[in-house]
């Protein structure tokens, strides 16, 4: 595979979703070239075998698949998600100071790192809905230049700053967005003029900061790459393209992107929502599979949650574990946790590393130290909508939740290849704790 040129897709298709409203259209727009189908949760579906079909949820998760045959056995698919640790706009944003400057009010969404926010160009994109002729309909909006910053106080009246500080999100964190003018509304008159309406038939919005630097090489031998929201854009856009690139023979080929993860998933759109299990039953009821062949092709399926990891980090070795050690450019990670934050278990861990074997590709494996508390993810969550084998898998990277992120230039191919040989392949349960891979 042609690491180079992956890495320029990637680049391209990171740089063009600041956030996860435009990850998914981006996502549309990529298997619509794919020849795969649309299809809408309000209408019916008419499913045939040897095709390709997708479809969204809030315009911010997707879910593509693909059917090899009739009789089909089961459901191969990864799933990752599309939102990132970042500021939301709130309503009535504009905050006058001194009678001079503009800021914007902001609150945080996710756990993300304040820091690196500070003294960047940034900008505003998401989704507003207006008014229509017979109701209301949605608009993605990206100003597309540098437009705001979020200006760090001057070290000169913060003398402590390097010596640790607590960033107040109300306080601290409101970008500057302009110099008072004569009118009032101008953020809103903006977002109006880019999205080609008038400012009054806004009726809501859900407008995110981003930050505007572009994806990079970095390293002597160009070995790392960075940008924004490689958490988790990494993992849908390495399963998106195994999935248009794979042979689905005898399971369904399932790519699933689901947004929320990052404020926990409860939502309709999010792991913890219906949005699998509705996808998976419709697709069963379409090709005329009863409920009881629905839950014996469960039985023979496999779930990938597909998140990014924690590598050791080069100032801080200290806080990796001691014998499950993870680095760049070494290969995709598997993910424990004894507490099951993580849903690898020795069955799935196992099916994962067959899939590993059989695509030719590096693997790692990766623990919290036992005394220090990690996140969660997307598998432990989506088991309350559809029970079947998980396992927690993800890219080395370093600083994440950071607008800026670090990974490895490799390790991108490396689960292209792992989510083209998982959607071109089937796992069937023939016994207790017996499983055939073919």
């Amino acid at each position: 595979m042609d690491i180079n040129q992956i890495n320029k897709e990637l680049f391209s298709f990171l740089d063009n979703s600041p956030n996860a409203f435009f990850a998914v259209k981006n996502m549309c727009d990529i298997l619509d070239k794919n020849g795969m189908t649309r299809l809408y949760e309000g209408k019916p579906w008419d499913l045939e075998s040897g095709k390709g079909y997708y479809v969204t949820r809030n315009d911010s998760a997707i879910i593509a698949f693909r059917i090899p045959k009739k009789d089909y056995k089961g459901f191969m698919i990864m799933a990752s998600h599309c939102d990132s640790p970042v500021f939301k706009i709130k309503a009535n944003a504009e905050i006058t100071v001194d009678d001079h400057y503009v800021k914007l009010n902001v609150e945080k969404y996710g756990g993300l790192l304040c820091a690196p926010w500070f003294d960047r160009p940034l900008s505003v994109a998401g989704r507003i809905v207006v008014r229509a002729e017979d109701g209301i309909e949605t608009r993605l909006v990206n100003v597309d230049r540098d437009l705001m910053i979020i200006p760090n106080l001057a070290i000169h009246m913060n003398r402590q700053v390097n010596d640790g500080y607590t960033y107040n999100a109300q306080v601290d964190m409101l970008p500057l967005f302009c110099e008072k003018g004569e009118e009032s509304d101008s953020f809103m008159k903006l977002i109006a003029s880019e999205a080609g309406v008038s400012a009054e038939d806004i009726l809501d919005t859900d407008l995110f900061l981003y930050n505007r630097m572009p994806a990079a090489m970095l390293g002597l031998n160009n070995e790392f790459i960075s940008s924004g929201r490689l958490d988790d854009l990494q993992c849908a856009f390495a399963s998106l393209k195994g999935f248009v690139e794979a042979t689905p023979k005898d399971s369904v080929a399932v790519h699933c992107v689901f947004d929320n993860e990052e404020v926990g998933s409860g939502t309709k759109q999010g792991a913890a929502g219906s949005f699998l299990k509705d996808t998976l039953h419709r697709i069963n009821s379409s090709m005329g599979k009863t409920e009881e062949e629905y839950l014996m092709d469960v039985a023979s399926s496999f779930l990938v949650s597909a998140d990014n990891a924690h590598a050791v980090h080069p100032n801080h070795t200290d806080k990796s574990d001691q014998t499950n050690r993870v680095y760049l450019n070494k290969g995709v990670v598997i993910k424990y946790s004894a507490n099951q934050k993580y849903t690898t278990d020795a069955v799935s861990g196992a099916m994962m590393r067959a899939i590993f074997d059989k695509a030719g590709v590096p693997y790692q494996t990766f623990t919290n130290r036992s005394d220090m508390l990690g996140g969660s993810t997307l598998g432990n969550i989506a088991q309350s909508q559809v029970s079947l084998n998980t396992v927690d898998i993800g890219l080395p990277q370093l600083a994440m939740h950071s607008p800026y992120e670090t990974a490895g230039a490799e390790d991108t191919a490396y689960l292209v290849d792992t989510a083209r040989v998982l959607f071109s392949s089937s796992f069937e349960e023939t016994g207790n704790g017996i499983y055939k891979l073919s």
